[in-house]
């Protein structure tokens, strides 16, 4: 109880941080529920959930407000949903400690991502068939390491999309949708193999809606998404630090 209590008040802190900077909170919460002694597994499997619920709730936002592109998003969905089943499946043949370095390696690369990583839209936005032809390489991508590491791949898709062409914005919108089929891909994946923790998911569920909500709410009327970019980006290679000194002297 006192672990799923503590897992929840934690997902709610992470989750409205990263509703400010759109994006999904698995990538940070893994490690977190690793560290509190959660199979690996089932901190994916959970994270995974978390994230749909997350941002469903931001997604409801963003088709109010013109946000999502859905000729870039459809193709991505259904290739990445695909792939992230792959590999969630692929995971379970995977040595834990491959796993948790292969994590080590993404919060590095999120975390470089959020301090120095500025999107710039471009002024001209390629043709339909060629970003539906990126759509298919990036929901290939994305896809299949949402599932093997638990993730939603939001970090993966927002700036390939911005590159391309895509206004920021839209960019954010478009992803958001995205991420909650490939994350749910990835969870029932994972919790098909048994790896689900009924009073964890509770508690965690309860804090991603209510961060998700207070994200959305500090976002307009508090924080700048940079400000929050910047603590997330140094938070992630606390965690990497922790992850890594674990792997090498434990």
């Amino acid at each position: 109880m006192t672990t799923a209590l503590l897992a929840g008040l934690i997902t709610f802190v992470f989750t409205a941080l990263l509703a400010i900077a759109g994006s999904g909170a698995a990538f940070i919460l893994i490690p977190i529920f690793i560290t509190l002694g959660i199979d690996i597994h089932v901190a994916m499997a959970v994270a995974l959930l978390l994230n749909c619920i997350a941002m469903s709730i931001a997604s409801y936002r963003y088709i109010t407000a013109r946000l999502i592109l859905w000729r870039v998003a459809v193709p991505i969905i259904i290739v990445a949903t695909i792939m992230s089943l792959a590999g969630a499946y692929v995971s379970h043949s995977l040595n834990a400690s491959v796993l948790k370095w292969l994590f080590v390696g993404f919060l590095v690369f999120s975390s470089l991502l959020m301090l120095f990583y500025s999107p710039r839209e471009k002024k001209e936005e390629r043709s339909q068939r060629k970003q539906i032809a990126d759509g298919i390489s990036i929901g290939t991508l994305a896809g299949f390491i949402s599932g093997l590491l638990g993730v939603g791949g939001g970090n993966i898709i927002v700036p390939v999309l911005i590159w391309t062409g895509i206004n920021p914005k839209k960019a954010s919108g478009t992803t958001a949708f995205i991420v909650i089929f490939s994350s749910f891909a990835g969870f029932l994946g994972h919790a098909t193999l048994g790896n689900i923790d009924v009073k964890l998911l509770g508690f965690t569920a309860i804090g991603s809606i209510l961060g998700a909500v207070f994200g959305a709410w500090l976002m307009t009327e508090k924080l700048s998404a940079r400000q929050v970019k910047l603590i997330i980006g140094i938070v992630l290679l606390g965690i990497a630090g922790e992850m890594m000194w674990n792997l090498l002297f434990k």
